[in-house]
């Protein structure tokens, strides 16, 4: 299966905040690796297999606040 990165950006207000979005995703199926990025760290980058970025999206919205997919796409092998 082809890994796949996805950039998305979440509301977060706090320290907390982040730790649990990022909580969030690292208990999704199929994630190998997760960050933040950005000037102000309010892009969460996933990175694995097979995941649904809708459904990602849809628990952070839930868990965490408003949330927009920025981009999905293979991840290139070096």
């Amino acid at each position: 299966m082809i890994k796949q990165k996805i950039v998305m950006k979440v509301k977060m207000n706090c320290q907390k905040c982040q730790t649990k979005a990022l909580t969030v995703v690292a208990e999704a199926n199929g994630v190998n690796f997760v960050g933040l990025e950005g000037a102000e760290k309010d892009k969460v980058v996933v990175i694995g297999d097979g995941i649904d970025a809708a459904k990602l999206a849809t628990s952070l919205r839930k868990k965490v606040g408003q949330t927009d997919i920025i981009s999905v796409g293979d991840v290139k092998k070096n």
